[in-house]
């Protein structure tokens, strides 16, 4: 699980080895260890069955989560893992009878108003999950519209996530191509359609505007090996530029090293290179402010700048999250 603190190793190998006066290498350090000790409190939540735990173990690479097999959900109270400073919240699923949706409904607005030791929010973001394999969304819409976007706070449209999972058994199977894990043309067409729907659902419901994407986790039973997943690179590059700039760097040390799980997408865009991209903004800004060398940071990090990811000559930092992704 996870790549210990080699990350921040790296970063800090980095700033030791700089020819730059003391002054300027305190500053930096300072900055450093601000960061260092950034924490993002993510709530993932959904109805029974959607594939919480599965998306979980996929994305960070741990069997902290269970994941349900049997007909009682495993996930029965907001569950907290701790994985350095990303903290998870694994939230009960709804859709376990009327009783238990409202005590469940409850804890998930107890936690979403609950503060930090400064008197903010302590989440940051909810990604909520949906059950792709289903068309009765009834219980999901009502978990979005009346539980959670009610208390975001301000910045609602900022802090929540959808995301539809089980992509692959949205036609109970069809038009999946098993060979190339990916949809066939008319499964892609499916599930648009479905991502239009739940966007206009929501805005409707809410007045607040999301952006669904779609995926397949690939399950994964306890002790067994994880089928590979489809578009989870696209669901962490959401996660990540709906993360505070400041704490994306929370998540280096606990994603999933293994360049298999990252490989297969809808081919959109480079979400790889977004990635870095946000990784690297935030070193940029992070490390930088306040020193006189804040504007050759990127350089010295193996960034020439924010949006651009280096051909050659990759300091430690960029060597180390490219590394993620088998040599990308």
């Amino acid at each position: 699980m996870g790549n210990g603190n080699k990350f921040f190793e790296a970063m800090e190998r980095d700033i030791m080895n700089l020819d730059i006066s003391e002054t300027e290498r305190n500053k930096l350090l300072r900055n450093f260890l601000h960061l260092k000790e950034q924490k993002i409190n993510l709530m993932i939540t959904g109805a029974t069955g959607c594939g919480k735990s599965s998306t979980i173990n996929a994305l960070f690479n741990t069997e902290v989560a269970k994941v349900g097999v049997g007909v009682d959900p495993e996930t029965m109270e907001i569950t907290k893992y701790e994985l350095n400073n990303l903290v998870l919240w694994d939230s009960p699923g709804l859709g376990d009878g009327k009783e238990a949706d409202n005590r469940h409904a409850k804890n998930i607005i107890k936690k979403l108003n609950e503060k930090d030791e400064n008197g903010n929010l302590l989440i940051d973001l909810v990604l909520v999950i949906l059950d792709g394999s289903t068309r009765d969304l009834g219980t999901s819409y009502e978990l979005i519209n009346q539980v959670i976007i009610p208390n975001l706070g301000e910045e609602k449209e900022k802090r929540i996530l959808v995301a539809i999972n089980q992509a692959d058994v949205a036609m109970k199977g069809r038009y999946w191509n098993y060979e190339e894990n990916k949809p066939e043309p008319q499964l892609v067409d499916f599930l648009n359609e479905k991502v239009e729907s739940v966007r206009k659902r929501i805005k409707e419901g809410t007045g607040i505007n999301t952006e669904p994407i779609y995926y397949c986790a690939g399950f994964k039973e306890e002790g067994e090996a994880q089928c590979k997943p489809y578009n989870l690179s696209k669901l962490f590059y959401y996660i990540l530029n709906n993360t505070p700039e400041e704490k994306r760097l929370s998540y280096v040390d606990n994603m999933n090293s293994n360049s298999e799980m990252w490989e297969d997408d809808d081919d959109l865009q480079d979400y790889k290179a977004g990635i870095m991209e946000g990784f690297g903004s935030a070193i940029i800004q992070g490390i930088g402010k306040g020193a006189s060398i804040g504007g050759e940071i990127g350089a010295i990090f193996g960034l020439r700048k924010v949006g651009a990811v280096v051909g050659g000559g990759f300091g430690a930092v960029c060597g180390f999250i490219k590394g993620l992704f088998g040599g990308w």
